[in-house]
């Protein structure tokens, strides 16, 4: 799996911490920054960069997913979210991270590195690589909907 990931400041070691753990494990994993530790960088370039690599590779028939991190992952989803075509989900524990891959076939996840220990973050982000979309009708529906939404700004 090509995987792309972006953090802040907070979650830097976490990120390198990844990457050499997502690596190891086989994966192709791009590195969105940042490159160096810097308490005031702005994380919506790195996470908005990552998200348009994934619906690049996505666009171009390529298996992808995104990790963005940050203090909290809150900021760094919303970015990430800014992407046509990306569906960044938070995820805080297995099961929101298994169900943003089933329900909403979310092609990012964010986490907040100061949330959680990086052991518990390899956990989340193996389960939400791992996890397949289910496909059922009303969640195919329900993205429909989004994606509708977010090309024409209809409400259906």
């Amino acid at each position: 799996m090509r995987i792309h990931i972006a953090t802040d400041h907070a979650g830097l070691d976490l990120s390198h911490f990844l990457i050499a753990e997502l690596t190891k494990a086989g994966h192709e994993v791009f590195d969105h920054g940042p490159q160096e530790y810097d308490p005031l960088d702005d994380y919506p370039s790195f996470c908005i960069n990552a998200a348009l690599a994934v619906r690049a590779d996505e666009d171009a028939g390529v298996q992808a997913l995104g990790i963005v991190l940050g203090g909290s992952g809150n900021g760094e989803q919303i970015a990430a979210n800014k992407v046509h075509g990306i569906r960044a989900a938070l995820a805080w524990n297995l099961d929101t991270a298994k169900l943003a891959r089933q329900h909403n076939d979310a092609n990012v996840i964010a986490v907040g590195a100061r949330q959680h220990d990086q052991a518990e973050v390899l956990e989340l982000i193996k389960a939400f690589i791992a996890e397949p979309f289910s496909q059922d009708e009303r969640h195919i529906r329900r993205i429909g909907k989004i994606a509708t939404y977010e090309q024409t700004g209809d409400i259906s």
